[in-house]
């Protein structure tokens, strides 16, 4: 019904076939495979790069598909998540171009998802970041529906430090802002990438928007996260958010998981459902961040068949 994977970015210092090989030895059955353009990484669990859509010929896509059926593994989504609504436009520009590479390779390789966010100027107000993402992201699903390629959004802010702040780096944060993308492109080949960690930091229900958006969950993300309570009590909703939570690995942290996957099976969601660890108690080593991938792959077994 649910297949549970994981996404390439905790593996960064793997090779794609490494990634599905791990993937294929510990019973997961897909993978959300990174694409970030070659290059430093500007942040943590960026620039990553298991499939560079820069040099994925036919010649390349055939080795990657051979990968893939040798392990009986098969990729959920191509993931690359950049701020497109850059107030740099030169840089907006260059994400908006590698987004739509990554498109046309998923098509060529024949995968139904890629995953990104919508981006945002943090110094401007939501109604001007709709604004502009109603000038740029039309020309980006459009590429997507020419390549019978789906986009999920994730709903995470990007609002964590200082250079974030005070509006975040991804528009597409709650409910109410989903609505209003959705009215301005109302594709069918536009949807979210859903992610419940983020609504539980935010005080929100992270299990409603499963009911209530049921036809756009196009990718599940499965990451959890701790709610400091005594430091929320002394820092207050308007702080660094990274001042009172933490991301966790799943079942460690506060997110509603029986209520969780009850809505996805009652909404009769049938796709991927891909760990993303972003925990720092599991990244000391190698053996900590494969840690991390089983630990969180034992406890949601109980949720999938």
């Amino acid at each position: 019904m649910l297949d549970l994977g994981f996404v390439s970015a905790i593996l960064a210092e793997r090779s794609f076939e490494e990634v599905i090989e791990f993937a294929s030895h510990n019973q997961f059955k897909c993978v959300e495979i990174m694409c970030w353009p070659k290059g430093k990484a500007e942040r943590r669990y960026a620039g990553v790069t298991h499939i560079n859509v820069d040099d994925t010929d036919d010649e390349k896509a055939a080795e990657i598909k051979s990968v893939l059926e040798k392990n009986n593994v098969y990729i959920s989504g191509l993931g690359y998540y950049p701020n497109p609504l850059d107030a740099d436009k030169n840089q907006a520009d260059v994400y908006i171009e590698h987004i739509k590479k990554v498109i046309c390779t998923a098509a060529k390789l024949g995968i139904p998802v890629v995953n990104t966010f919508v981006g945002r100027d943090p110094q401007k107000s939501v109604e001007e970041n709709l604004d502009k993402f109603a000038e740029v992201w039309p020309a980006v699903i459009k590429v997507a529906e020419e390549n019978h390629v789906k986009v999920g959004i994730e709903n995470c802010p990007m609002l964590f430090t200082r250079d974030e702040w005070p509006g975040g780096k991804n528009l597409a944060t709650t409910p109410a802002i989903w609505k209003k993308m959705f009215e301005i492109i109302p594709s069918p080949n536009f949807g979210l990438n859903y992610d419940p960690s983020h609504l539980v930091w935010m005080q929100m229900d992270e299990v409603k928007p499963i009911y209530d958006f049921s036809d756009k969950l196009f990718h599940i993300h499965l990451k959890d996260v701790k709610v400091f309570r005594d430091k929320l009590n002394e820092v207050g909703i308007m702080a660094y958010p990274l001042d009172y939570h933490s991301p966790k690995i799943p079942g460690l942290g506060d997110v509603d998981w029986r209520g969780f996957f009850s809505a996805l099976t009652s909404v009769k969601y049938r796709g991927p459902v891909c760990i993303e660890v972003e925990d720092k108690a599991f990244e000391g080593s190698e053996e900590d961040i494969q840690s991390a991938i089983l630990t969180a792959r034992n406890y949601l077994k109980q949720f999938l068949a």
